[in-house]
């Protein structure tokens, strides 16, 4: 049994390895390469990820459900593992000539290959890793952590190959998914589908409309999405240009773009390796302290980099990413796991996490991109992290703290087995 349960341990970090891959090589340079290479200015590129912030908005309900329908039926990695695959003559042939010629036209196609590849299908991943984790027994941050490996390694290469050739990066992320979809059929689950399998649903009923009709209706969720908009959202939309602002600390767009890539790597090397600490941490913290912690990083991070005017110090601010996201993503599968059904996890992690997200950058991503052009980065990376930070205070009131631990049980050691602790959760009040 313990020769089977590493067996998918790798094999399930080797698909968050590969995806992440793929996705950083489309993706972590993708407003440079509108910038550079398309011609889009800052208020087009806002555009562009509006549209890919409502596709990915349309889209992660329907994943989310489906997941949980799905249970740990592959079918929908499948479909994940095709599109990744297509990604290089995709992008090549059919998007970039699409924005060339009509912006618009060019946004709304990309934004649904990208939202129903990457956007939206990396919600599906990361659930769909934690549901495993919980039913085989591996603890889901050191699982993770290859998927931030897998960003880094890609982002380092690209960094250098951008400035070679754009396309290279493309045919990276086709090739990442290629092997995404090699592990993926070696990825046995077969026995979690037999009668009467402990491993298994545990005996849950299956999801229906009318438990996700009730997740909505709960005060506690919207609580829950009033943080991941407010703050999590607006941190989502400073980042998607971030690279672009960064690159123009250097002399030339090829340095910054190469420093960039070493940068970002570095930073997701670092947050990979504390992946494995912060579950010790929320242990500490509660997952509601663990999503303030968080969110008081990014704001942090956010007004920093407007009052940066030196490139070591834009760097020191991007650095921290590393110590925001792992608590981040602790943080919030545990207070899923405590306040919601398991069975919803998929549900609640792609709506209430990345759908709030996508939201929050579909309303405010062309009005964000227009200041760029308008004012500069520096004065609306102010604007922004004032108002994130308005919305971490009424999250602290609005969060809820995490049920007290019944008696003889070690909170901290609990803590550091994230599986364990969404298994011991089966009790959940309105």
């Amino acid at each position: 049994m313990q020769r089977t349960v590493k067996r998918d341990y790798w094999l399930i970090s080797g698909l968050l390895f590969f995806f992440f891959f793929s996705w950083s090589s489309s993706y972590s340079l993708f407003s440079i390469w509108l910038h550079q290479v398309i011609g889009l200015n800052g208020a087009q590129t806002g555009y562009v990820f509006a549209a890919n912030a409502i596709a990915a908005l349309l889209i992660q309900p329907f994943y989310g459900a489906l997941q949980d329908k799905l249970g740990l039926s592959r079918k929908l990695l499948v479909w994940i593992g095709l599109l990744l695959c297509a990604a290089a003559p995709f992008a090549i042939y059919v998007y970039s000539h699409l924005l060339a010629q009509n912006v618009v036209l060019g946004a709304v196609v990309g934004a649904v290959f990208l939202a129903f590849a990457m956007l939206a299908g990396v919600g599906v991943i990361e659930s769909y890793t934690e549901r495993l984790s919980r039913h085989v027994g591996f603890e889901f941050g050191t699982s993770r952590m290859w998927g931030s490996l897998g960003w880094a390694a890609a982002t380092c290469i690209v960094g250098v190959v951008f400035n070679i050739n754009p396309n290279i990066a493309f045919y990276m992320s086709s090739a990442a998914g290629v092997a995404f979809l090699l592990i993926l059929f070696r990825l046995d689950l077969s026995r979690f589908n037999q009668p009467g399998c402990a491993s298994g649903a545990s005996g849950a009923a299956p999801v229906s409309v009318g438990d996700l009709w009730q997740l909505l209706k709960l005060p506690r969720f919207w609580a829950f999405s009033v943080y991941l908009t407010g703050v999590c959202g607006i941190y989502m939309i400073y980042e998607q240009q971030f690279p672009v602002y960064f690159s123009s600390f250097f002399a030339t767009p090829e340095q910054g773009i190469q420093a960039y890539g070493y940068l970002n790597s570095s930073q997701v090397l670092l947050e990979a390796g504390l992946l494995l600490v912060a579950p010790w941490v929320v242990g500490r913290t509660g997952a509601k302290y663990g999503l303030i912690l968080a969110g008081s990083i990014m704001c942090f991070r956010i007004l920093g980099s407007g009052l940066a005017t030196e490139t070591w110090a834009i760097a020191v601010f991007k650095m921290l990413h590393a110590v925001e996201v792992p608590i981040l993503l602790v943080s919030v599968f545990k207070y899923i796991a405590f306040n919601f059904d398991p069975r919803l996890s998929a549900s609640i992690y792609l709506v209430g996490f990345h759908f709030a997200q996508q939201l929050t950058a579909m309303l405010l991503s062309p009005l964000v991109g227009y200041g760029y052009d308008q004012y500069g980065f520096a004065d609306v990376y102010l604007a922004m992290s004032a108002l994130a930070g308005a919305c971490l205070l009424l999250s602290w009131t609005l969060l809820r703290n995490d049920p007290r631990q019944p008696p003889g049980k070690n909170a901290v050691a609990e803590a550091l087995a994230l599986p364990a602790i969404t298994q011991s959760v089966t009790r959940y009040e309105p």
